[in-house]
């Protein structure tokens, strides 16, 4: 599988941040770091995201950084050049999958239905992000693998300290967890230590499942 999936896999957590404003990405970043989380989603509609993008790459060189809420080919191949080393989206788009495919960057498209995840699969998409998923819960996951168990999955929805383990045992390939451990508050009101604290306590939870 490509290195930056084995990536993904092997931490588990792909810690998302989607804020009002990219002042404070790189501080953000920089706890997240020291929490241990070594995959970043900065979602696309966060302000100046491409930049961000660049500047904690150039910060924090051994982090894999995604970019997320990947629309089209265009902003793919923008995030793409921008240092992404993978793209996020919430929708399935062969568009955005072949641009991916054509810099040889992972495009993790976002599904929901069965016939979705087959889908994406066919176009070239190994690994799949199951969105929303909060709703349904872990059971979900579980429910999707039976018949499709060939297509990874990363859930996204949902995913707290209480809910991550249950994702885990159904079959999850990773965790993609937003508010969870990066919140718009905590970011407005520079609670970042709060940030690596709750990004401290979801890595050591995830660290008790033993890897398959």
């Amino acid at each position: 599988m490509n290195k930056v999936l084995d990536a993904i896999h092997q931490h588990k957590i792909i810690s998302i941040i989607r804020t009002d404003s990219s002042r404070d990405l790189v501080e953000v970043a920089g706890h997240l770091y020291r929490a241990g989380i070594r995959v970043l989603e900065v979602t696309m509609n966060t302000p100046g995201a491409l930049k961000g993008i660049e500047q904690i790459k150039e910060t924090y060189s051994d982090m894999w950084i995604g970019a997320g809420t990947v629309l089209d080919s265009e902003t793919a191949r923008l995030a793409i050049l921008a240092g992404a080393t993978f793209l996020l989206a919430p929708t399935l788009k062969q568009e955005t999958i072949e641009m991916g495919n054509r810099y040889n960057v992972p495009v993790i498209p976002g599904v929901f239905t069965p016939t979705e995840v087959l889908t994406a699969y066919e176009l070239g998409a190994n690994v799949v992000k199951v969105f929303p998923v909060g709703s349904l819960g872990a059971k979900y996951i579980k429910e999707l693998k039976g018949p499709l168990n060939q297509v990874e999955m990363i859930p996204v929805g949902g995913v707290t300290t209480e809910t991550a383990l249950d994702f885990l045992q159904a079959g999850s390939f990773a965790l993609g967890v937003g508010s969870a451990i990066v919140s718009n508050k905590l970011v407005e009101e520079k609670k970042f230590t709060e940030i690596g604290k709750r990004a401290k306590q979801l890595i050591d939870i995830v660290k008790t499942f033993p890897s398959r």
